[in-house]
C-alpha cells in the first residue's frame, strides 16, 4: 500500500495528540510532519507521553506545501489565516478541526460521515463537526428526516473537561471541575449554528427552536446527550425509524437496551438509545468528545475522502469499566 504522506497541524494539544495516537498506527498514513509552534525542536513524546515507544517524532514549526492530507487542530479562529499564509496543492486534502468553516464557505463540505458521506469522498476540504454538534446531530437526525419535530426540541449536554481544550482555564481545572457541575451558554452554545445547517439540509421544512442546556462535567472524557420533543408515534415505529436511518453507518449504533457513557469513550462510535415516555420521544446520544466529536471524526472522514476502508485505523474499545 502507497503511504498517504501526512501533516498534523497544532499537534501539541488534545485533539492534535489524539490525531497522533491513532495516525501512527494507521496502515494508510506516513506522518511527515507533526506541526506545533510552542513545542518546536521537542520530541512529541515531551507533549505525549503516552506515545513512548510508538512515536519518534519531533515537532516543527515548518508547513511543509508537498503531502497529500493535511489536518488542522488549531485554535478556533485561526485557521484561514494560516490557509491564506500557507499554500497547498489543489489536490491535497485538508481536513480542519476548528469551527472556521462549518458554514461550509471557501469550497469546505461538512464533514458529518452519516449524513455528507457521498460529498466528503470527493471533498478536498472538509469541515469536522463540533462535539456537541457530532452529539446532537445523531441523535436527531432520524426524527428531523421523518418531519416528527415540530415544536421546540429540549436538549441537555454534559461534556468532559477536554472539551474546553489544554489551555488553563478557571473551569477546566481539577479544583473546579471535581464533585462540581454548571451550566455554560445556557440556549447560545456556538454548535448549535452547524446543528440548525444540518437539519435544514436534512429537511427543508426544519424550522424549529432548539433548546439546548451544556453542562460542565467533572470527568475528563465523553459527552451524554438527552434530547426530547412530542411525538405520536410508538416506541417500535421510532426504534425502528432510527435503526434504518443508520443501517449503513459505519460508527453510529442504536442499542436496543440502556447505554452508558463508558461504553463510548475511547471509540469512535456514537451510541444512542429511543424510548417513549409520557408523550415524549427520549433519544440518549453518547460519544468520546475528543474522538467521534473530533479526532476519530476526522480521520473517519480522511478514510472516506481517500477511499479507505471507513474504519481503517479506527476499530478502538471502549474502556467498558
Amino acid at each position: 500500500m502507497t503511504k498517504i504522506k501526512t501533516a498534523v497541524i497544532g499537534a501539541a494539544g488534545y485533539t492534535g495528540g489524539e490525531l497522533l495516537r491513532i495516525l501512527v498506527h494507521h496502515p494508510a498514513v506516513e506522518l511527515v510532519c507533526v506541526h506545533s509552534n510552542s513545542q518546536k525542536g521537542k520530541k512529541v513524546i515531551k507533549s505525549h507521553p503516552d506515545l513512548i515507544g510508538d512515536c519518534d517524532l519531533i515537532f516543527t514549526d515548518e508547513v511543509p506545501s508537498e503531502v497529500d492530507a493535511v489536518f488542522l487542530g488549531l485554535p478556533h479562529g485561526e485557521t484561514k489565516g494560516f490557509l491564506e499564509a500557507h499554500t497547498f496543492s489543489p489536490e491535497t486534502i485538508i481536513i480542519d478541526l476548528s469551527t472556521d468553516f462549518r458554514d461550509e464557505s471557501h469550497g469546505f463540505i461538512y464533514g458529518l460521515p452519516e449524513v455528507n458521506s457521498a460529498k466528503i469522498k470527493s471533498a478536498k476540504r472538509i469541515a469536522n463537526p463540533g462535539c456537541f454538534a457530532t452529539g446532537i446531530q445523531l441523535a436527531l437526525a432520524p426524527a428531523i428526516a421523518k418531519g416528527w419535530i415540530k415544536d421546540q426540541v429540549h436538549i441537555s449536554g454534559i461534556t468532559g473537561s477536554t472539551g474546553a481544550g489544554k489551555k488553563l482555564a478557571e473551569t477546566s481545572h481539577f479544583s473546579y471541575r471535581t464533585g462540581n457541575m454548571s451550566v455554560y451558554k445556557l440556549f447560545t452554545h456556538q454548535h448549535l449554528k452547524e446543528i440548525k445547517q444540518t437539519f435544514k439540509q436534512i429537511n427543508t421544512d426544519f424550522n424549529s427552536e432548539l433548546l439546548f442546556v451544556p453542562y460542565r462535567g467533572n470527568f475528563s472524557r465523553g459527552i451524554w446527550v438527552t434530547a426530547y420533543f412530542p411525538f405520536a408515534g410508538s416506541e417500535a415505529e421510532a426504534i425502528s425509524a432510527y435503526q434504518e436511518f443508520y443501517k449503513d453507518a459505519a460508527f453510529t449504533f442504536v442499542s436496543t437496551q440502556d447505554i452508558d457513557l463508558k461504553q463510548a469513550v475511547n471509540t469512535n462510535k456514537c451510541l444512542l438509545y429511543v424510548q417513549k415516555e409520557e408523550g415524549q420521544l427520549v433519544i440518549y446520544s453518547a460519544i468520546d468528545n475528543l474522538l467521534k466529536g473530533a479526532s476519530g471524526q476526522a480521520v473517519q472522514n480522511f478514510n472516506l475522502a481517500f477511499g479507505l476502508e471507513e474504519k481503517l485505523g479506527l476499530n478502538l474499545k471502549s474502556i467498558a469499566f
